[in-house]
């Protein structure tokens, strides 16, 4: 269960108005090592390269496949989003060291962007609704600039922003680079204006995204996860993997036994069974 207490009011508040969260010390150490362990075995099966995305990665490995309904930020995910959601995508990035900004195929810099479709969100008067969300877990040594940080607009999804430039080695008017230390997480809003800035340290970048949006929107990773992932799944990880039931329209009208983490919303954790405890897969 939750070994903190987050004030989800004044949390949600500030996700509201700025459009991210930095949570310091999340993860313990132990478990940033075993997951940057689990990172060093995937990346010996990639080709050599300056930056790396690997999507699904809760498939390819079971310590990050464990941050899925991590009971620490799973409770104001769903107190941010509502409970009627799954888990939308799960996303590895690794940047080296890259002083010179080459560009390389998978992008070692991201220039600014919202997240979303092509085409995109529908926008009205130049806003877009915030759709998904997205967990980062800081996995690397991210405490100063310039070391492939993400960079963002704070409150820039509640306005008609535009960024001047797409070019993250320019400062834009109001940017922030989001600094951390490893086992901290960083939750944003997809439609928060954000960039990843170049590494021009002599360390490698580490992030590990996770996002979440409602049932009802096809997941980016997958259309149905692997028995392998579903394997002694708790409910609240079958439900964030989309396993509801097999009627589709219950994905957009669910009935309440289907949605367990209903039991999260506004922190009411502790009412009925423990829905943590391991179950069968039918």
């Amino acid at each position: 269960m939750t070994s903190v207490k987050w004030d989800l009011p004044a949390l949600k508040e500030e996700f509201n108005e700025q459009g991210y969260l930095l949570l310091r010390g999340v993860l313990r150490p132990e478990k940033v090592t075993r997951l940057n362990q689990a990172i060093d075995e995937l990346l010996a099966q990639e080709k050599e390269s300056l930056s790396y995305n690997l999507y699904n990665s809760v498939e390819r490995s079971p310590e990050i496949a464990d941050l899925i309904d991590h009971p620490d930020i799973l409770p104001l995910i769903v107190n941010l989003l509502g409970y009627n959601i799954q888990l939308h995508i799960s996303h590895l990035t690794v940047r080296k060291p890259n002083p010179d900004d080459l560009q390389t195929e998978t992008q070692s810099f991201i220039n600014w962007h919202q997240d979303g479709p092509h085409p995109s969100f529908p926008a009205i008067h130049g806003l877009t609704s915030t759709y998904y969300i997205k967990t980062c877990y800081i996995l690397s040594d991210m405490s100063e600039p310039d070391r492939g940080n993400t960079k963002i607009i704070p409150g820039s999804h509640n306005k008609p922003f535009r960024p001047g430039h797409h070019n993250v080695r320019e400062e834009l008017p109001g940017e922030k680079q989001v600094c951390g230390e490893p086992g901290d997480v960083f939750l944003f809003a997809q439609n928060l204006w954000h960039a990843g800035a170049p590494n021009r340290s002599s360390l490698t970048r580490r992030q590990l995204f996770l996002g979440y949006s409602p049932i009802w929107m096809r997941p980016i990773d997958y259309r149905t996860p692997s028995p392998e992932l579903l394997k002694d799944a708790s409910p609240y990880r079958r439900q964030l993997l989309g396993i509801i039931d097999d009627n589709p329209f219950k994905h957009y009208v669910p009935d309440e036994s289907m949605v367990p983490l209903k039991k999260l919303y506004r922190g009411d954790a502790a009412a009925g069974s423990d829905p943590y405890k391991k179950s069968p897969v039918s």
